[in-house]
């Protein structure tokens, strides 16, 4: 018998899908810890609302996030929960894409996934118990003009979630990735409206995700009785592709 699940660690906390997804899981009553890049303001956080934990870390330095995970392991005792968020984007054409825009989006969006899952990983292996939910795209299914780096990047996804959810079946730990569609963000706000409307008119529910969307079913495949789905990924896309 395990005890009640109740620590949960979110990367890319301070994004749009990041930030809604950490209030979902507060508002289930788990701890939640929340890890943001340097780039993003911690005032971004509502002032009426209590974060147990807010840290800075590069998700791209491996002893930084070993660090990280180890102070929060000797706070809390354990990770029950890990939904890996942070990503970036550098679209450009593949024949004009550099290799600094092609190495820096595979190192945050896919190489950075064992910097910060190797160590929580382990410690679930100790407790027996673990619920990992990688964050992908619909890009890595169906690609993308102009995104070759990260379409290649969040494909990887699908694979790393896949045979770590080989290796965590008999411990207890279920390993999924969920795929976005075009979800209302700030980067969609800066969008002019005759581009939306393009966007819009390929989506059969002919409208865009929104954040919730994403928390709603990260909250699905964390709680204690998804215990039966392991490496899967579930489209939030509108029917934009249907696999």
């Amino acid at each position: 018998m395990i005890n009640k699940p109740t620590i949960a660690l979110v990367t890319g906390a301070m994004g749009g899908i990041g930030l809604e997804i950490c209030k979902a899981l507060e508002s289930k009553g788990y701890t939640v810890i929340g890890l943001y890049h340097k780039n993003y303001k911690s005032q971004n956080w509502n002032s009426d609302r209590k974060l147990d934990r807010l840290i800075q870390c590069d998700i791209n330095d491996e002893s930084s996030c070993s660090k990280v995970i180890g102070e929060i392991v000797s706070f809390y005792g354990k990770i029950d929960i890990l939904v890996n968020v942070a990503g970036i984007t550098r679209d450009v054409t593949f024949k004009k894409m550099s290799s600094t825009d092609w190495g820096d989006v595979i190192q945050t969006n896919l190489i950075s996934l064992y910097n910060i899952t190797h160590p929580v990983f382990n410690n679930m292996i100790d407790n027996k118990y673990g619920r990992i939910v990688n964050i992908s795209s619909v890009n890595g299914h169906k690609g993308q003009f102009g995104q070759v780096n990260y379409s290649a990047s969040k494909s990887g996804i699908y694979g790393f979630t896949k045979s770590l959810a080989f290796e965590g079946a008999s411990k207890g730990i279920t390993v999924n990735s969920i795929s976005p569609g075009y979800i209302e963000t700030s980067m969609t706000d800066a969008v002019p409206d005759s581009v939306l409307d393009s966007i819009k008119s390929q989506i059969p529910l002919r409208k865009l995700g929104t954040p919730s969307d994403i928390a709603r079913t990260v909250l699905f495949l964390v709680d204690v009785d998804a215990s039966y789905i392991t490496g899967e990924d579930i489209n939030v896309n509108g029917g934009l592709f249907m696999i």
